[in-house]
């Protein structure tokens, strides 16, 4: 049985991004996956980096004493799915709170003579199932940044077998059946991740 950490960043229960985040559980427990569907508002989940913790960053180990129960979630999975909209060419604040606050040296990765290794290669499946307000164009113009972090840093400390980079462009302007569309793509991809 596959385990996912569904991690979710959007506060509002009512927006598209919570119907996207339901189908991404509701799929994956269909086919039998365990999920620990992490809903980073709903769990209070503190995204500033402290000092305290911004200097003992480097200190393997005890820089895990903040967010432990976070990285045993962490490292219990075997498949990582990131819900979330894109806000101003870059994740919710939330999100990128877990990033820096999770994501630590010995964690998601190792320093070795001054380069980063992968830490996470027990993660052989990573998506990421997002919405952008602008089109593709600008999001491109923008240098995409939230594509990037998934499909290169993220990928890196991971090197999954199985990487999906799902996006919804141009959300400001999207129809109904525009929407169904990409709810059903995401069940379709969600299938076969």
């Amino acid at each position: 049985m596959t385990r996912a950490l569904v991690l979710f960043a959007h506060p509002c229960p009512e927006s598209f991004s919570a119907a996207l985040h339901a189908r991404v559980v509701e799929t994956l427990t269909k086919r039998g996956w365990e999920v620990d569907d992490c809903d980073l508002n709903a769990e209070g989940f503190q995204p500033v980096l402290t000092e305290v913790e911004r200097r003992g960053y480097h200190d393997v180990g005890p820089n895990l004493s903040a967010v432990q129960d976070y990285v045993d979630r962490l490292r219990a999975a075997q498949a990582l799915i990131l819900v979330f909209p894109v806000w101003n060419f870059g994740y919710p604040a939330i999100l990128k709170g877990f990033l820096d606050r999770v994501f630590l040296p010995g964690v998601s990765f190792r320093l070795v003579y001054g380069k980063v290794k992968p830490n996470l290669t027990h993660i052989r499946k990573l998506a990421a199932v997002t919405t952008y307000g602008g089109t593709r164009l600008r999001a491109f113009m923008a240098g995409d940044p939230p594509r990037k972090c998934v499909t290169r840093a993220v990928w890196h400390v991971c090197r999954p077998d199985r990487m999906r980079y799902l996006a919804l462009y141009d959300m400001n302007r999207a129809s109904d059946a525009r929407r169904a569309a990409y709810l059903a793509r995401v069940d379709r991809e969600m299938r076969s991740l």
